[in-house]
């Protein structure tokens, strides 16, 4: 079998080609009730897993029901189903993609399927997968999955022969699933693979090197690595002087402002242009109340808020989500639009350190408190699980808002694919 790109078609790796045939009658793996892939970015898993979950599903069953599972419904189509569909359509199969259902319709040779798509954002995604009875379930980024989800999505495979399909970029080593399903993968009963970028042989040796610049520390052990390793010392080693410009663009296409509001403890505003593809910290807004012997009123940083707009049409203002009185203060001016920041403190972190490796954010040599924290901010490696320590955090905090919240405005939380064959 080959692997398409827009040039042509790659021979699948050793590795590919096992997740492909694994289930297969003359397979050695045939009898495993689980096939998980873990290891670095770009290393070719998903592409051959959900491929071969859906030949799996066409090979034993004929109407029953499946589910393919990710964070989000955005990603799932970013990383599943936009890249299969065409695989499918040249393999012969009828796809009919039905965009306001989110429903894809997939038929061959008289066997039809469905393939329901489930978004397992956080705890309450459990109760959308509930009461439905699966043949197996495919679950995308599995580890970015709360357990919940994870287990009730597997609940529900109880017909004849159904498996169980996992992949995943490596996380801390403290991981509910690395410690339930890699490290017992046996008793589980389980194919376990562990995939690096030279198992994915339509990745360049030049786009390799490029993958491999954009990480360092524990990113660099788990994303290109493929380890499960605990993160500890700066959470951003690399940042220095590229990261940094001297003076901010004189004309910007559109502004926002990020907040990270304290009354103990200091705030920490910052104001963000874009100037063709990258965003720049043009400015920056930071109290601490400690410091100055005073604490300050929601009115008195709102007037400070204004200030650091400074005349610039901002689209919005992005609010640490605790600040809920701060929020309804800068709502009732009727001035700014406000949105409450997404606080996932690890995706905030890799979305700011995948937009300063690759130049998407510049911090402006004026913005002193933040270059200060960079230099500073730090894993704590006392506790299990990645999470920096509470110091020196707080314009960490407010970029972290800042890149966590602007892309994820429209994504979607849940949606349906059926896949139908004859």
């Amino acid at each position: 079998m080959m692997e398409m790109n827009k040039k042509g078609f790659f021979p699948f790796s050793k590795k590919q080609l096992t997740v492909l045939c694994w289930w297969c009658e003359k397979s050695q793996f045939k009898d495993k009730d689980a096939i998980i892939c873990d290891g670095a970015v770009r290393s070719g898993k998903t592409l051959c897993m959900s491929l071969s979950f859906v030949l799996w599903a066409f090979y034993r069953f004929d109407g029953e029901s499946f589910a393919i599972c990710g964070k989000t419904i955005a990603s799932l189509k970013r990383n599943v189903v936009t890249p299969i569909l065409p695989i499918l359509s040249d393999l012969g199969f009828s796809c009919n993609y039905k965009t306001s259902s989110n429903v894809v319709e997939i038929k061959k040779n008289g066997v039809k399927n469905r393939f329901y798509i489930f978004g397992g954002k956080d705890e309450s995604s459990a109760s959308l997968i509930q009461g439905i009875t699966l043949a197996g379930v495919l679950l995308d980024e599995v580890a970015l999955m709360p357990r919940s989800f994870v287990e009730q999505a597997i609940a529900r495979c109880s017909v004849d022969g159904s498996k169980f399909w996992f992949n995943c970029n490596p996380e801390n080593p403290y991981h509910w699933f690395y410690e339930e399903w890699i490290k017992k993968y046996k008793e589980k009963n389980s194919l376990y693979l562990k995939f690096l970028m030279s198992d994915n042989p339509s990745l360049s040796q030049n786009m390799i090197n490029r993958y491999k610049s954009l990480y360092s520390g524990a990113f660099y052990d788990r994303f290109v690595l493929g380890k499960w390793v605990a993160a500890s010392g700066l959470v951003y080693p690399f940042f220095g002087d590229k990261c940094i410009e001297e003076s901010p663009p004189m004309h910007c296409s559109e502004y926002y402002i990020s907040c990270d509001y304290g009354i103990v403890n200091p705030s920490s505003f910052g104001l963000w242009g874009r100037h063709g593809g990258t965003w720049y910290r043009t400015r920056e807004y930071y109290f601490d109340s400690r410091a100055a012997g005073h604490q300050k009123t929601d009115e008195e940083y709102y007037s400070d808020l204004c200030e650091l707009a400074n005349g610039h049409d901002i689209s919005a203002v992005i609010v640490d989500p605790s600040a809920s009185s701060f929020m309804e203060c800068i709502r009732r001016h009727d001035k700014f639009e406000v949105w409450p920041a997404n606080n996932d403190v690890k995706e905030g972190i890799q979305k700011v350190s995948d937009a300063l490796k690759g130049g998407q954010f510049k911090i402006c040599a004026q913005c002193k408190d933040s270059i200060r924290e960079f230099s500073l901010y730090r894993w704590n490696d006392k506790v299990a699980g990645d999470c920096p320590r509470k110091e020196n955090d707080h314009a960490m905090d407010d970029i972290r808002y800042f890149a966590a919240t602007l892309p994820q405005k429209n994504e979607d939380s849940f949606a349906c694919i059926a896949a139908f064959r004859y």
